[in-house]
């Protein structure tokens, strides 16, 4: 297997530090609103990511981490925390905003069919870890106090810059970098901040106050998965400065690599925009839902274009969605209801070449338009072959395995309810008199209901209508 690097810009061969062990943290949400489809873009990346390496034998020890305090307005250091904003235009306590929107995301998560990871710490419970951190930093050399703050000494690092390129030598005080009469560069951060009108406040060392936005993942990825991990994901937002700011302070602290892979999802467009309230293009997973777009279609558009180029989101992409995610589920429920004449000995080829073809293009950085080729190539060719009972349940078993993956073509069976089920039989008996009038006002009836009959050789095949 082979991914981006984006410490060193280049395909590298994976192989983690452990034999056959994974320690991957994903960077995951600030809880203070809905999260838009651009947010979990990044998540369903990950989670293909992860489900991959399963695929290829590994475990994968998973951690997801929620920020529920100490995100700053614009990523800064100054200005408000984005929960305390919330928490305001809303007339509650950042608390409770942070419990809604946390709770909202995981119900997504599960909704888009994402494997459980083996923890979602949240910043707020691990206070302890960070200050522990801090309290290293300073006694090395790499922080500094200025009355009850703690800032992180970026001319203590010399690699700063080695992730993003922005390097110290050309790193100025900028738009995401404001001076500030406290500290000694611009380009310092900050570790610990003190805010008499800040909510959320703990004791320390240096007085109540909260962490910083970036000790927070550092404090929770080296708890769960070690001083040094093998993969770190997150979107390209967090390269700079999140991202080059945990690796300096990480490092610092411990003198070891922090991180050896580093991957980010690119950014999502809307009608090939930038996602923008002003420009009425800003939709969350909640607005998608409302307009018909299922969570398995949005599963869907997420998980099948390259994490590596910006995604462009439109509503006919999404009914495009809808199209290929009926294709295979059409395609699974054939092959549960197979009587053609094709042997196992006729498919086996044609599925050991998808499998093969299949692998080879997720081993070579997630190429995702080349292993979703040898998935359509799967059903054209086993369509066209016409199986038997046998090599049906030889092909699905295979389909269910590459499917483990993206975790897009895979439909549950359908239930009905019993008058659903009455309905269905009514219609039937219908057409075995050849009442075709009261055929039709049934399929209408049931249509209503969003079942569909497909009339078949062999009788008729009621299905869902699927969003």
């Amino acid at each position: 297997m082979k991914f981006y690097n984006t410490l060193t810009r280049q395909k590298e061969e994976f192989v983690p530090q452990e034999k056959g062990v994974v320690r991957m943290y994903n960077c995951g949400p600030t809880v203070y609103s809905y999260p838009h489809i651009g947010n979990f873009r990044a998540f369903v990346f990950a989670d293909v990511l992860r489900r991959y390496l399963e695929y290829r034998g590994l475990e994968v020890r998973q951690v997801m981490n929620i920020t529920d305090v100490g995100h700053l307005v614009a990523d800064a250091d100054e200005g408000e925390d984005k929960l305390e904003a919330a928490a305001r235009k809303e007339k509650k306590d950042p608390w409770q905003i942070a419990g809604y929107y946390a709770e909202i995301f995981h119900r997504i998560r599960k909704q888009l069919g994402f494997a459980e990871a083996m923890a979602f710490p949240r910043a707020t419970e691990h206070i302890p870890e960070m200050i522990a951190i801090i309290e290293k930093l300073v006694a090395r050399g790499h922080g500094y106090v200025v009355g009850n703050n703690v800032y992180f000494s970026v001319a203590s690092f010399p690699s700063y810059g080695k992730l993003s390129g922005n390097l110290l030598d050309t790193l100025e005080a900028g738009a995401r970098i404001e001076p500030h009469p406290d500290k000694k560069d611009p380009r310092d951060f900050a570790l610990w901040k003190h805010d008499p009108k800040h909510l959320m406040q703990w004791d320390s060392p240096w007085g109540r106050g909260f962490p910083g936005w970036h000790i927070e993942c550092s404090a929770m990825s080296m708890k769960y998965l070690g001083e040094t991990l093998d993969i770190h994901t997150g979107g390209e937002d967090n390269i700079f400065p999140h991202h080059e700011c945990e690796i300096a302070q990480s490092e610092s602290a411990t003198g070891k690599p922090f991180c050896r892979l580093w991957m980010h999802a690119r950014f999502l467009l809307v009608n090939g925009e930038k996602m923008a309230k002003s420009a009425g293009n800003f939709f969350t997973v909640e607005d998608v839902f409302q307009r018909g777009v299922g969570p398995q279609a949005l599963r869907y558009m997420l998980a099948t274009s390259h994490y590596r180029q910006q995604m462009n989101f439109t509503w006919e992409g999404a009914e495009s969605a809808k199209t290929s995610l009926e294709r295979l589920a059409e395609f699974r429920r054939r092959l549960s209801d197979a009587h053609g004449a094709a042997p196992v000995a006729a498919v086996k080829p044609v599925v050991d070449k998808a499998r093969k073809d299949f692998e080879a293009a997720m081993d070579d950085d997630l190429n995702i338009s080349e292993a979703l080729a040898a998935i359509y190539g799967l059903v054209r060719e086993v369509n066209r072959l016409d199986p038997d009972p046998a090599a049906a349940a030889f092909v699905r078993d295979a389909f269910d395995r590459i499917d483990t993956v993206l975790n897009i073509g895979t439909a549950p069976p359908d239930v009905f309810s019993d008058d659903e089920k009455n309905l269905i039989d009514a219609r039937a008996a219908a057409r075995t008199t050849k009442n075709w009038a009261e055929s039709d006002r049934l399929r209408k009836e049931l249509e209503a209901k969003g079942v569909l009959v497909e009339d078949t050789p062999r009788g008729q095949r009621p299905r869902r209508a699927r969003k």
